[in-house]
Parts: structure tokens; C-alpha cells; sequence
């Protein structure tokens, strides 16, 4: 019955629906642990100058979201190595010898000093003392990061591909690993992306503290944890967000140097522009007539973002092959629904600094309502950029060299179609039950006396006496009191 299912189907652009169907579940978690884990290391900090105990209230609750997101993005993430070997094994073959180093690279040195720190952080405060424990904060929130900019460095090489040679074989042979790794598109696409992990935490965690503002509307029964994450978060959007745009530009500058036509796919420049391009603002892309009905735009004002000069001329997708474009529909959309959120997440962040100004940060409900609102603003942001950046790379998985034709194993639809269904049925109940779980934990929220998570009462034999953890632990119970 499945075989019929698949039947007639394309099994490469099953392949690529897989693919992104596992990555899009994948990316959310990261993009929210990467910034979580940061956060983490903050508040225990807090905790640890000040003694205040808000802050330590607020380090449990989160770590239990962290802990359950973090499992899931890391098992997530194990499907998509198996892949490569399954329905992309060509591209594996011949991209192998430079990818497969960066990939190792980020197991050894970000996945192993993640998992080493995690149990530390997790369930070490009364075991290791508050020294080794922020130590362990700090490793796992640097690790984070490190490892995105390994799998962003591999990325990044597949849109502009440097420091390699090609083999009699095929095969993409390291040259220059600086130059693998430090690939033109590599600073800003890192940048611009653990930027968006940092806002979509902001926002993550702003919306719920703006949830339970507007749900304990009585004053006196707010939490003071409530007050100062969301004062945080609202924090991070002001100042991030300007910063974030400002990433974006630069990243699009270096898209339009290294890869023209995605820029015009995502501009809906079908026709060139010989004195001044306009900046559709929106239109609906007839991918058979090339062009963008119902077109509104503002005249010369893509000339000025792109080349900064009204009058630059800009070329359009009739100066590329037909065979080397991208999908215009999917990028024109993709490409608007992440600036439209990033400039969402800008006007929250400057209403925060007035509401702050005016000494209503904490009683400004439409604001609170905003932010709640707003709150997986974040998560749709990466993916819609993410799409912006994987679909414009397309008609190729290793920019300009290596066709996506050429890079799948050679499987029949049918075969491809059952994995995909068996993914699609498996990732929404494990994962649907992991984000419900996520999400009830939201909607408790901090409490005075937050138990974080649960320790097993059967710890080892200690023989070296009373430990610096055991001195600090009635001092941490005194002041939770």
C-alpha cells in the first residue's frame, strides 16, 4: 500500500523533504538551548554576586526547560547524521573528505564539553560547590555555541566553497583548512545566526513572563522572578535587535557578492534593473511568466540597500540560466516573513525601553500581550531564514560544483516516502509530548521556593569529610527561606 503511496513521486525532492522535514524539527532546539544556556550562566552568576534568592528561583525553573530541550535537540540531531549516509550518500562520497573532519570536530570538542559540564549543571550545586558549578554553566554555554560554529563552518563552506582542490576521482580534497573553515559567507552567517538564537531566547522567555503578568494581574501575588525575566528579556530584545538587523544587512551584502541569484530570487527581481531596482514590498510571484504581480514597491529603494546608490544598477534572474535558479515563490515569502519578525521584535524592544522609561514595564498589559504574542516569534524567524538560506542555495549542495541531482543515493521514491512517513509519524508524538510537557512547565512558572530538578537521595560514600558543596548547601537553604 505505500509503495503505490510513492509511486510516480521524485525520490530525490522526497529526499530534500525529509531532510528539511528533520532539520526544521531540529533547528528550533538549538536555536533556543544556545541562547537558554547563556541565560542559565547568567542568573546563577547573578545569584552568586548578589545572594539574592530570585535569581536562583529562576535558574531552577529554566534548567528544567533547558535539560528537556536540550535532550530533544541532541536526539533530533542523530537522524540527520544518518541521512547522509542513506539518501545523500554521493554528496557524502565526494564532500566527505572536507565536511566529515568539521562534523568530527563538532562532536569532539562542542558535543563531548556540552555533555561532560551538562550533569554539573544540572544536578551538581550541592555536590561540586558554587565555584566548579558556575564553571560548569559557563562550559556548557560556551560549548553551545561552539558547536553551532562547527555545523555553521560546514554550512557555510557548502555556500562558498574555499580551500579545496578536486580529486581524479571527484572527490573535494582539503587544501587549506583555514580557508575551509573561515569561508567568506562563514563570519557572517555565525554572527547572524547565534544573534537569532539569543533573540529567540529573549523572546521565549519574555513571553512567559509576560503570560503570568497578565495572569496574576494582583500585584501582590507576582513572583519578583516574573518581574526581573521578563525586565531581562526585554532587555535583550531592545538592545539585540537593532544589532540583529544591522547583521542581517551585512550578511545580505555578502550573499549578493557570493551567490547574486538568491538575492534576486529573494528581492522577486525577475527582469534587471539598469538604473535603480525597486524594493517589493510585496507581490506574488508567476514562476511561468517570470515575473511578480501585483507588485508593490518602493522605487530604487533595493539600489540603495544593496549597492547604496539609488541609481546602481542591479541585475535580475533573466541574466541567470534557467537550470541555475532557485525557487523565486518559496525565497520571496520566506525571506519577508523573517525581516517582517525582525522588525516586530525591534518595535517591542524600543516599547519595552519606553514602557521602562515611564515606570510601566510591569503594568503595561497591551505590551504584556505583545510580548506574549511574540513570544515563538523567534522560533519562526530561524526557520523562515534557515528556508531563506537552504532553498537559495538550490539548485546545488556545494555552491556552483555539486548539482542536488547528482548528490542523492540512488533510491526509488517508495523507499525514500516510508522513511519520511515514519519520520513525520514518530517526530510529532515523541517530540509533540516533549513540547507539551515544555510548554505546562511554562505555565507553572518560578515559585518561592522552586525545587528545580529532582536529586536522588542515594548519592556515593563520601570519605573526604565535609565537602565545600555541604559547607554552602545550608547557606543556599537559608537563603531560599
Amino acid at each position: 500500500m505505500l509503495v503505490g503511496l510513492f509511486e510516480g513521486l521524485d525520490a530525490v525532492l522526497l529526499a530534500r523533504i525529509q531532510f528539511a522535514f528533520t532539520v526544521s524539527f531540529h533547528f528550533i532546539f538549538p536555536a533556543f538551548t544556545i541562547g537558554l544556556a547563556s541565560y542559565l550562566a547568567v542568573l546563577n552568576g547573578l545569584y552568586l554576586r548578589t545572594h539574592d534568592s530570585k535569581y536562583l528561583n529562576l535558574f531552577k525553573f529554566w534548567v528544567k526547560i533547558f535539560a528537556i530541550t536540550f535532550a530533544m535537540g541532541v536526539v533530533s540531531g542523530i537522524t540527520m547524521s544518518y541521512q547522509f549516509g542513506t539518501n545523500w550518500s554521493v554528496f557524502s562520497d565526494k564532500a566527505g573528505p572536507v565536511i566529515g573532519p568539521l562534523m568530527a570536530y563538532e562532536v569532539l570538542t562542542a558535543f563531548f564539553l556540552e555533555a561532560g559540564f551538562l550533569g554539573i549543571m544540572l544536578f551538581g550545586r550541592s555536590r561540586v560547590g558554587p565555584g566548579l558549578h558556575m564553571f560548569a554553566c559557563i562550559m556548557v554555554a560556551f560549548g553551545t555555541a561552539l558547536s553551532a560554529t562547527w555545523i555553521l563552518s560546514v554550512n557555510s563552506w557548502m555556500h562558498t566553497p574555499t580551500g579545496y582542490a578536486i580529486a581524479e576521482n571527484g572527490q573535494f580534497v582539503p587544501v587549506d583548512w583555514l580557508e575551509i573553515m573561515f569561508n567568506p559567507s562563514f563570519p557572517y552567517r555565525l554572527a547572524h545566526t547565534l544573534t537569532a538564537a539569543y533573540l529567540t531566547t529573549a523572546f521565549i522567555v519574555g513571553g512567559v513572563g509576560a503570560w503570568h503578568l497578565l495572569r496574576d494581574h494582583d500585584h501582590d501575588r507576582i513572583h519578583q522572578g516574573t518581574r526581573t525575566m521578563f525586565s531581562m528579556a526585554m532587555w535583550m530584545a531592545a538592545i539585540v535587535a537593532p544589532l540583529q538587523i544591522v547583521l542581517g544587512d551585512l550578511h545580505g551584502l555578502n550573499t549578493l557578492e557570493h551567490q547574486p541569484q538568491k538575492v534576486m530570487a529573494m528581492e522577486g527581481h525577475y527582469e534587471s534593473h539598469p538604473d535603480g531596482a525597486p524594493l517589493y514590498l510585496f507581490g506574488i510571484p508567476n514562476e511561468e511568466k517570470q515575473r511578480l504581480d501585483y507588485a508593490i514597491g518602493i522605487p530604487k529603494a533595493s539600489s540603495l540597500i544593496l549597492k547604496h546608490d539609488l541609481n546602481a544598477p542591479l541585475d535580475g534572474l533573466d541574466t541567470i540560466p534557467v537550470a541555475d535558479r532557485p525557487p523565486v515563490a518559496i525565497l520571496f515569502w520566506s525571506f519577508r516573513i523573517m525581516v517582517g519578525i525582525g522588525f516586530l521584535m525591534l518595535f517591542v524592544g524600543l516599547w519595552s525601553l519606553w514602557a521602562r522609561y515611564r515606570r510601566t514595564l510591569y503594568t503595561n498589559r497591551w505590551l504584556h500581550r505583545a510580548a506574549l504574542i511574540m513570544g515563538p516569534s523567534g522560533l519562526v524567524a530561524v526557520l523562515a531564514g534557515w528556508i531563506t538560506t537552504e532553498v537559495g542555495r538550490q539548485p546545488y549542495t556545494v555552491w556552483g560544483l555539486l548539482r542536488t541531482s547528482e548528490s542523492a543515493s540512488p533510491l526509488d521514491a517508495p523507499a525514500v516516502g516510508t522513511s519520511l512517513l515514519a519520520f513525520i509519524i514518530v517526530y510529532f508524538f515523541v517530540f509533540g509530548a516533549g513540547v507539551f510537557y515544555i510548554l505546562r512547565l511554562m505555565r507553572a512558572g518560578p515559585h518561592v521556593y522552586e525545587g528545580g530538578l529532582a536529586e536522588s537521595a542515594d548519592g556515593p560514600i563520601r570519605t573526604a569529610g565535609i565537602t565545600p558543596a555541604q559547607q554552602s548547601q545550608a547557606k543556599d537553604k537559608k537563603e531560599e527561606g
